[in-house]
């Protein structure tokens, strides 16, 4: 253990009940390999959610800045493991291979991993491409309308449930996804509001589609059938919401004005 872990994690997490938890079974349910493996997605831009490279090629981010976190609490090394979009994070996580991660939360994905509390809520909503004449949400739901979306994401889905009418082509990432929206492969691409910010300025003459189709929170995920890993994961959550980690974390990777979720307990 090192010299900066919180009163509640060296004397114990204490139930309703006023009993103990032990200390090293719940260290054992969230790292059973004796690191941390957390997960994160890489995007060519950041957002609340998505992570980046730096010219050395090591990432920085929200997600890292959280993960980071967590292991020093814990005193144990962080293995990060990088993915290309949320569907491949849930899948790891679900699969036992990624401990921990961060992502938008929906019916299908907890029936797949157990969710804790969130850090900050997205709203997703369209980029339009330069002379587009859909000018709101709802015009996207239209015969003939490409929406371009990313493959197994909680964006996706809601597209195809909001947007009937479209037809919706998934993308393994945002990579590939600005690289349509720049030739103009598409009608309407769907992302969270904040992941926009880095896609704008190099597709010229885009547009995002004000209000939302989608609102959901960005929360801690860990493999079901671990339950001490997910009081601890979502405990070491709420403790960087009160410290001002997720506040810092955010800051730092550009979006001073997004809020922090409230605490949930």
């Amino acid at each position: 253990m090192t010299a900066l872990l919180p009163a509640w994690y060296t004397r114990g997490m204490t139930n309703h009940d006023d009993s103990k938890d032990d200390i090293q079974t719940l260290d054992r349910d969230l790292a059973p390999t004796g690191a941390l493996r957390g997960g994160i997605v890489i995007a060519p831009a950041a957002s609340a959610f998505f992570c980046i490279r730096d010219d050395k090629g090591e990432p920085h981010g929200v997600a890292v800045d959280l993960l980071r976190g967590f292991a020093e609490t814990l005193g144990l090394p962080l293995a990060l493991q990088i993915y290309a979009n949320s569907g491949q994070v849930t899948d790891a996580v679900a699969a036992g291979d990624c401990d921990v991660a961060f992502m938008p939360r929906d019916v299908t994905r907890e029936g797949k991993v157990d969710f804790g509390p969130a850090y900050y809520f997205i709203a997703s909503t369209y980029l339009v491409p330069a002379g587009s004449a859909i000018q709101t949400i709802d015009e996207v739901n239209r015969e003939g309308v490409r929406i371009v979306a990313i493959s197994n994401t909680t964006t996706a889905r809601s597209a195809r449930r909001t947007a009937p009418l479209a037809s919706v082509q998934e993308v393994a990432g945002v990579d590939l996804m600005t690289a349509m929206a720049q030739k103009g492969e598409g009608d309407a691409f769907a992302l969270s509001h904040d992941s926009f910010v880095g896609m704008l300025p190099v597709v010229p003459g885009a547009r995002v589609l004000p209000g939302q189709f989608q609102q959901t929170g960005v929360s801690v995920a860990v493999p079901k059938g671990r339950p001490g890993a997910l009081k601890l994961a979502s405990r070491l959550l709420e403790d960087a919401k009160a410290s001002g980690l997720v506040r810092r974390a955010l800051d730092a990777a550009g979006f001073k004005d997004a809020a922090v979720a409230p605490l949930e307990n």
